[in-house]
């Protein structure tokens, strides 16, 4: 003997409250300025979660892991040892014809 089970299924969903709908402010997060970027003292450089990146010559490390420049000068990013990279600021010289 055959037995047929028939249901109906609602073709409309019910109206109810949605639970999506919500995201975080973006943080602007990564490198400011550039390799060879000449820069003035308390420039931002790297805004970042963590030390991804550490301070060199130069700079300085804020509360919330914020690279900055402590000096007038030009942006340098390099290797430090074999998996670490750090920024520093060489200060740029200058010479006058009146040194001269």
């Amino acid at each position: 003997m055959l037995r047929l089970d028939l249901q109906r299924f609602a073709h409309k969903k019910g109206v109810s409250s949605t639970r999506n709908g919500r995201d975080s402010h973006s943080k602007r997060l990564g490198v400011k300025r550039a390799d060879g970027q000449v820069v003035s003292g308390g420039s931002i450089l790297v805004r970042q979660r963590g030390t991804r990146i550490y301070p060199g010559l130069n700079v300085g490390l804020g509360s919330d892991d914020t690279l900055f420049a402590k000096v007038e000068g030009r942006v340098k990013f390099e290797r430090w040892g074999r998996d670490r990279k750090r920024v520093s600021v060489y200060p740029v010289v200058v010479e006058t014809a009146a040194q001269q």
